[in-house]
């Protein structure tokens, strides 16, 4: 996402926990800070995305974090998958020191990252996101302006719900067709072409034919996802047994030593389970 501000012609500061990681962007031009507030102290715009909540906390909050050095007038971007909760908290605090702040999480993968073609959803103050909305198109294809602040990771949970019950459908279909005897490329080409078509058969299913479970999107960070759905939930007082179930299956699979596999990988715990091991 970086590489393509720069290849928008934005002037980048940078900052990552581990440098060696920022060396192709520091390559490219872009100035190494040490600290989230010396980004903050040098930085007009700011974008970050992280991991956890509580990484997203430290990096804002922390002792060395963006709002001990903010300057009014600067506009905070958080692009991390995180509590909506803690999307309004920003909100509310950079709204305290003349700051404007927006929340816009991401879909698409590191193949959307890659590729420039990020779907973004985004919380805020309507004239503050059309002010950076180029910053967005430099990595983003699809941009929907949700409403107000904490609506960007709303939306994301919402995507996250979907994703986590077409897991196990495209999951149980592959392990269904192999009893079956089909070949499950050939049966790939026609069901992604009707009804059950999306993101998952046409990226992550053929990885789990090949047995290719590497992370383009981790089973640590789903988690972190559906626990953060759930409690969001619970606050609003709403049962979503769906999205339970799936957060217990993939919970069976950072159990098995999986956490760094990708999302795919959930396809192992639900082949134990179906009873085909062999």
């Amino acid at each position: 996402m970086a590489k393509h501000l720069v290849n928008a012609g934005h002037k980048l500061n940078v900052f990552n926990r581990t440098k060696e990681k920022a060396n192709e962007l520091i390559d490219l031009g872009c100035t190494w800070y040490n600290t989230p507030a010396e980004i903050a102290a040098n930085s007009d715009v700011i974008v970050t995305i992280i991991g956890f909540p509580k990484d997203v906390e430290e990096c804002y909050f922390g002792e060395q974090g963006i709002f001990r050095t903010i300057k009014p007038g600067t506009i905070l971007i958080d692009m991390t998958t995180t509590k909506p909760s803690l999307a309004i908290k920003i909100f509310e605090e950079a709204g305290k020191i003349g700051c404007e702040s927006v929340d816009a999480p991401v879909s698409g993968g590191q193949v959307g990252a890659v590729g420039g073609t990020l779907s973004i959803m985004i919380g805020g103050k309507k004239d503050v996101v059309d002010s950076v909305m180029p910053i967005f198109q430099a990595f983003g294809k699809n941009m929907i302006y949700q409403g107000k602040a904490g609506s960007g990771q709303h939306t994301k949970m919402c995507n996250q719900i979907t994703i986590a019950g077409t897991m196990i459908g495209v999951c149980e279909a592959l392990i269904y067709g192999a009893k079956a005897g089909l070949d499950l490329n050939t049966m790939l080409e026609s069901i992604t072409k009707g009804a059950a078509g999306c993101w998952t058969l046409d990226v992550l299913a053929p990885k789990v034919v090949k047995e290719d479970f590497a992370p383009g999107f981790s089973v640590d960070n789903f988690v972190k996802d559906l626990n953060i759905v759930l409690e969001e939930a619970e606050a609003m007082k709403l049962a979503l047994p769906g999205v339970g179930l799936v957060k217990q299956l993939y919970m069976s699979l950072k159990a098995k030593g999986q956490g760094t596999s990708g999302t795919q990988a959930l396809y192992l715990v639900l082949k134990d389970l179906a009873g085909m091991r062999n």
